[in-house]
């Protein structure tokens, strides 16, 4: 059992969990993962590090409330327990010399946060492009902004904080300006096949974390599979990171959306069964 340290929670649907895991603590690294499994019932759910601390032995992951598992999952108080978390998964986010962009949409931004602390201590020089719909689903501000970054640039869809757009906008003019070595992205496919794109017109390679479907986090069951260059691979074990100008975006949107319908009656199932209405 893991017992929750501390809860935060962002925004109605987004949720920090702080959880008591001193060996994994201890082997964590930016860009791997972890896989949850709530109770003896539950799946299993995969979840990036957001951040860990190897001498007081916790380990952090943020997940937004979408489907039945993240739904039981934000009703967990402080004091409660897991039963599995398993990890480190996947491997570490390869960090090349150079100057870097590092670009976080929505949740992904729990992921591009150590990638983009690990940079800074590693003596790269870091630019960040944050990204969300409004600003209140803007995640980790404070944090990003303690970093000693080159440039920190916030976008909006609806320019309630930042400038108001997407992330290309400063990644366009960073590229054009030549002012980049490697980027690192992560969020929504969508975010991360225009950021691709993006870089692919200026001949700036381009490293994107990807969320495909997982069940067992080792490569075993083949639901991670990802075509990238031609070839199948599973991000589980051959990633979670890739070239992102390789990626095959429309299959992992495809894939990504094979079980929405499953997703949303098990949703509806656990509603009803926890209604007090039903009770």
């Amino acid at each position: 059992m893991y017992k929750i340290l501390e809860k935060t929670q962002y925004s109605e649907k987004v949720f920090k969990f702080r959880v008591e895991a001193p060996q994994m603590a201890k082997k964590a690294q930016a860009g791997q993962f972890l896989m949850v499994r709530a109770d003896e019932r539950g799946e299993r759910v995969p979840f990036t590090f957001a951040n860990w601390n190897p001498d007081e032995g916790w380990v952090e992951f943020i997940f937004m409330v979408i489907g039945k598992t993240t739904e039981m999952l934000s009703t967990y108080k402080e004091g409660d327990s897991l039963m599995d978390v398993t990890g480190p998964l996947g491997n570490p986010t390869e960090m090349e010399s150079g100057t870097w962009a590092v670009i976080g949409g929505g949740v992904g931004l729990a992921i591009a946060y150590p990638v983009a602390r690990m940079l800074c201590e590693s003596g790269h020089k870091v630019n960040v492009i944050m990204g969300a719909r409004t600003k209140d689903l803007l995640l980790l501000t404070d944090q990003f902004r303690e970093l000693p970054l080159e440039h920190l640039y916030i976008t909006t869809d609806d320019g309630s904080e930042g400038e108001k757009g997407v992330v290309t906008l400063p990644l366009e003019r960073m590229c054009q300006a030549k002012e980049l070595d490697h980027v690192f992205a992560v969020g929504p496919v969508p975010m991360m096949k225009f950021s691709a794109m993006t870089c692919e017109k200026y001949d700036v390679p381009i490293t994107a974390s990807l969320n495909p479907i997982m069940v067992d986090g080792t490569g075993m069951c083949g639901c991670c599979r990802v075509e990238v260059d031609g070839e199948t691979k599973f991000a589980c074990v051959d990633g979670p990171d890739f070239d992102a100008t390789k990626v095959d975006w429309n299959d992992l949107r495809a894939r990504q959306a094979s079980y929405r319908t499953e997703e949303g009656q098990a949703l509806k199932a656990y509603e009803e069964e926890t209604c007090p209405c039903h009770i």
